[in-house]
């Protein structure tokens, strides 16, 4: 019988779902899917820098643009930011959460040490904190201008090459991108579990699928700014 709160109401059905470890794995999985669908858009648009700055700005513009007469200008950008800041806090809140869960079911030390776990595996908080982190610096960076040494709005192709004519923003995002792609390898293969995607005869296909995702993703967004240090883009 479930319990009720102190206000003798019994919690609801999504308060239920999230108390558990259960929900907290399943909120990790779907805004993990969310933030991944997005992220493979963004590298599509981010490759469009190889083809001009026309090309590019015209890009840039056309996503401002995207639901008008219906949406005002900039608002399907907007919301775009709010799901995705919302699917970010989600997910930190939940893995944190689990983490706390998991030190807490087993206080004490365990007397044998248990095998080593994957690289990917062993740096997945580390490489969630880098993220969030990256993420606060690059909307300061490309989105509202503050620390892009160029920093003109309506001019996104130059602001990106004069940004990473710069060796620490050059490290900044190589670094954010290899524990990006880290991060990816063993979510979606942790994703794929727990919405009961994988299966004895998907397994092989699943960590394929993973390990080649957070390959190209790696790859795609590290491009621009290695094609900018090396002049390929200018």
């Amino acid at each position: 019988m479930a319990l009720a709160t102190r206000t003798g109401r019994r919690p609801s059905t999504l308060a239920t779902l999230w108390r558990s470890t259960v929900g907290k794995k399943t909120v990790m999985a779907v805004t993990g899917v969310i933030m991944l669908l997005y992220l493979v858009a963004h590298m599509l648009g981010n490759l469009k820098i190889f083809f001009g700055s026309t090309e590019f700005n015209g890009y840039a513009y056309w996503l401002r643009t995207i639901g008008e007469p219906a949406l005002h200008y900039s608002w399907f950008l907007w919301i775009v930011r709010v799901v995705l800041v919302a699917a970010v806090v989600f997910h930190g809140v939940a893995a944190y959460q689990l983490s706390r869960r998991d030190l807490g079911a087993r206080p004490t030390a365990y007397a044998h040490r248990r095998p080593r776990a994957g690289y990917a595996t062993r740096t997945m908080r580390w490489g969630g904190i880098i993220l969030a982190l990256f993420i606060v610096w690059h909307l300061l960076d490309l989105t509202t201008l503050t620390v892009n040494p160029r920093g003109e709005a309506g001019h996104p192709y130059q602001n990106v090459v004069a940004d990473f004519r710069n060796w620490y923003a050059d490290a900044i995002y190589i670094v954010a991108m290899l524990a990006l792609g880290l991060h990816i390898r063993h979510g979606l293969w942790s994703a794929a579990q727990t919405l009961g995607a994988n299966s004895a005869r998907r397994d092989a296909a699943l960590k394929f699928t993973a390990n080649a995702l957070a390959l190209v993703l790696t790859a795609g967004f590290v491009a621009v700014p290695v094609s900018v240090m090396t002049g390929v883009v200018s």
